[in-house]
């Protein structure tokens, strides 16, 4: 990528003498220059009063590859259509002005846009335009006079063109529609007298292009422009659409161009679940059927969600004596626990966090902070909670009463300074160069082992900006890496983490190694932020194919061929995961958070037992019935199986508390009651019984508010909701799930209302709930439509009629 810069900004902008091309344009060879550069520009904060505070590394880029493929333009026009078409052109402007005129302009614009001989002393203009480039020496190019006389003509393209506008203070020649600029081109020299010449000449060389389209030289090289005159990623687009057969050669990186300016400008995502769309399954009818069967406890389970150090903080409290370890746990709590019919315990925060991260978050502001419990030192037992040992000892406890423990796993990333980052940091994605100059890391080192040193961006500590990188340091071989945070693109990166690099194969195997290491422990394992490991999106954050890059800044330049990135992941590595885990871990339910719409690609095809159904919260909470009722019969009448495998709550770790958002009335036990009877594995959030208000950091040691248990509350639960866990066996399955359309009075359907009914042997169970404040009555009768197999495997559509779905037919 090339262009042109007057010699008076050369010095000005420190831009060192190999950056430029023997004919003296600046050469920008990749986009850590090309961000280098913009930096520089932008610090010099105005030129000739043009504001540089704001330009884009990505548009810098786009114009240098505008330049750079005009000049294939004028080489491709040289080759096969005229060899004699720039000395024409140059006779033409010399019949014009003059020989001595002509003569005059060259050397000026040679002297304003020096050849790289030229700016260093080692060359006169008139020694350089009287010379030639080594392959013109051998008969196949041109000399430097007509080199000079194409550059010139291009300078003259780049003044003209609307979309170089932010950076014509590099290359201005001057020219003004009112008053050209003192010691400029156009105003020392016959430039514009010149270039009114060629326009009246160009259109007498032979036409270049398909038949009937023919188009002089120079319309040919304004045809970007005139086409998208405004945006440079528009004139990017057009070349490909309409050169890009002819330009094979730099295809990739026009797409590359794209994909810098597309991460520049990438969308914030703030907190929180998008636009409510129901599920479909369009896509996933195109992939395979390969579900994992439950295991028998597995349909029943009930699960409980516990922040580890802020509930034994709470314990403390309520018990009067310090709880710190696991083990310290009383059984009353573990009684309360069962009987209620929870029966699955999900112990968030129990593993050897990153020490950096706790650095971190005390140097941000928090003092009471602990490490976020999804950046990892280790899978093993922190031993503030007692270890293995006290882990161990409440596991038996557990069982014993039915209950049996969840734990995360983080496959994606690890902390900032764990045990890998410390032995393998070849496992991790990562560079020798920093992707943007702007970086610096002069902050606090945050690593314990004296052997390396780790810095994240010092802006991250103002809160200014949210690096993609950290900074390593090898201090035995002084080797320095910028290892990229995880990050799943929708925001800004976890600045505590370090993120794996899912091409390597030795890396998923030791991923895999990981899980059934926490598999020999728990009996469910939930997989945090599963769906940014599905190749798709490993693709699309950090491998993408050239022109579809941008979700990740800087990971666009690491853009792969479909058939590289085949080659380094064949598969899925979740589909490995599953088959590995169902021999030699068959008893663990493996459930994974996933959004972006994978729900049912997750379970029906990777073969997850669970997988997080975020819309249940989230459409419910709004009111928006009709979508959640359309997102029950898109699934059902793709594949019933899939409904069984939803996991539903109405608040996770990263939400607000159910109170927070469905209040402690009639709504709360009304949309608690759909998650109890309906098909899946019901998730209650830490305090959610409790009524407690409190969201709890992932960093928190202890609780900051101090919260009673709504008595009333827990009651209402021990009346309503309890009794249907106890029977939550009734209610897990799809064999005999059928949902039913609400008919109003009038013959509408009323989408606020749920009805379905369910059933397991000869015991079945219809449950209505109106999901409004206003008053409804209707009746039900034929069920909707649902897809069901034949012998040989065949989906169809049924509807059974109430009476059937109840058993009650003769």
């Amino acid at each position: 990528m090339e262009f042109h810069v007057h010699a008076s900004l050369r010095k000005a902008t420190g831009i060192g003498k190999a950056l430029f091309t023997s004919s003296g344009n600046l050469i920008i060879p990749d986009f850590t220059a090309a961000r280098e550069m913009a930096q520089t520009l932008r610090g010099l904060g105005s030129v000739r009063g043009q504001d540089t505070s704001k330009l884009s590394s990505g548009r810098l880029n786009a114009m240098g590859l505008v330049d750079e493929i005009l000049h294939m333009v004028v080489r491709l026009y040289r080759e096969r259509v005229d060899r004699q078409a720039l000395p024409r052109l140059m006779r033409a402007a010399q019949e014009e002005v003059g020989a001595r005129e002509l003569e005059t302009l060259l050397k000026e614009f040679c002297a304003q846009f020096p050849p790289r001989e030229v700016y260093s002393g080692g060359m006169s203009v008139d020694a350089w335009l009287a010379g030639a480039p080594p392959e013109a020496s051998e008969g196949s190019g041109p000399g430097n006079r007509e080199l000079a006389f194409e550059e010139m003509i291009l300078l003259k393209l780049a003044n003209e063109n609307p979309a170089f506008g932010p950076f014509r203070f590099l290359f201005d020649d001057g020219l003004r529609p009112l008053k050209d600029i003192p010691d400029s081109l156009a105003a020392k020299t016959l430039y514009a007298k010149v270039f009114a010449a060629l326009d009246k000449k160009s259109p007498e060389l032979p036409g270049f292009g398909p038949a009937g389209e023919e188009r002089s030289l120079l319309e040919l090289l304004r045809m970007p422009a005139k086409a998208a005159p405004d945006s440079l990623e528009a004139q990017l687009r057009w070349i490909k659409e309409h050169w890009g057969a002819r330009f094979e050669s730099i295809g990739v990186k026009l797409l590359s161009g794209l994909d810098l300016i597309a991460e520049e400008e990438r969308p914030y995502f703030p907190p929180g679940p998008g636009p409510a769309k129901a599920y479909n399954y369009v896509f996933s009818r195109e992939e395979y059927e390969k579900f994992t069967q439950d295991r028998d406890w597995m349909p029943s389970l009930v699960l409980l969600a516990k922040n580890a150090l802020v509930w034994l903080h709470q314990l403390s409290v309520t018990y009067g004596r310090p709880i710190r370890r696991l083990d310290d746990i009383p059984d009353s709590e573990l009684d309360d626990i069962a009987s209620r019919g929870i029966n699955g315990l999900w112990l968030i925060g129990i593993w050897q966090r990153s020490p950096a991260s706790e650095k971190i978050k005390r140097l941000c502001g928090n003092p009471e902070a602990a490490a976020s419990a999804y950046s990892l030192f280790d899978y093993e037992i922190a031993w503030e909670l007692g270890g293995w040992e006290a882990l161990d000892k409440l596991r038996e406890r557990c069982l014993w009463r039915g209950i049996r423990l969840a734990a995360d796993m983080v496959p994606n990333h690890t902390g900032l300074d764990s045990a890998w980052i410390r032995q393998r940091p070849e496992l991790f994605i990562g560079s020798d160069r920093c992707p943007f100059p702007s970086y610096s890391f002069n902050g606090p080192d945050l690593s314990e082992d004296p052997s390396i040193g780790l810095w994240i961006e010092d802006h991250y500590y103002s809160r200014s900006d949210a690096a993609v990188v950290f900074k390593r340091l090898d201090r035995g071989s002084g080797a320095v890496r910028y290892i990229y945070h995880g990050n799943d693109g929708t925001g800004m990166a976890w600045n505590d983490t370090a993120q794996i690099d899912f091409l390597n194969p030795e890396a998923r195997a030791m991923v895999r190694e990981r899980i059934l290491h926490v598999a020999r422990h728990f009996s469910i394992i939930r997989f945090d932020a599963a769906m940014v490991l599905a190749r798709q999106h490993i693709r699309r954050l950090w491998y993408p194919a050239p022109g579809s890059g941008g979700a990740i800044p800087s990971r666009s330049e690491h853009s792969l061929h479909e058939a590289d990135f085949e080659r380094a992941m064949p598969g899925e590595f979740w589909r490995e995961v599953v088959d590995e885990c169902a021999v030699k871990a068959p008893d663990t339910l493996l459930l994974a958070e996933a959004f972006w719409m994978m729900e049912g690609y997750f379970t029906r095809t990777l073969g997850m037992h669970r997988v997080y159904n975020s819309a249940f919260m989230n459409m419910l909470k709004e009111e928006k019935n009709s979508l959640y009722r359309l997102t029950i019969k898109n699934t059902q009448e793709f594949d019933k199986e899939i409904l069984k495998r939803f996991v539903n709550f109405m608040s996770n770790p990263d939400e607000e508390t159910a109170v927070a958002q469905f209040g402690v009335g009639d709504k709360y036990f009304g949309v608690c009651t759909l998650m109890v009877t309906m098909p899946g594995l019901p998730m209650f959030g830490h305090g959610q019984i409790e009524g407690f208000t409190e969201k709890y950091g992932m960093e928190y040691r202890r609780s900051y508010r101090d919260e009673k248990p709504d008595l009333a509350l827990i009651e209402r639960h021990e009346k309503e909701i309890f009794p249907l866990l106890r029977r939550r066996r009734l209610f897990a399955g799809v064999e005999q799930f059928f949902l039913f359309d609400f008919i109003k009075d009038e013959g509408y359907i009323d989408e606020n209302v749920f009805a379905y009914s369910n059933g397991l042997d000869k015991d079945t169970s219809l449950v209505f709930y109106n999901n409004c404040w206003q008053r409804s009555s209707g009746t039900i009768v034929s069920s909707c439509a649902y897809t069901e197999k034949d012998h040989s495997g065949e989906p169809h559509l049924r509807r059974k009629s109430l009476v059937q779905a109840l058993g009650l037919d003769p």
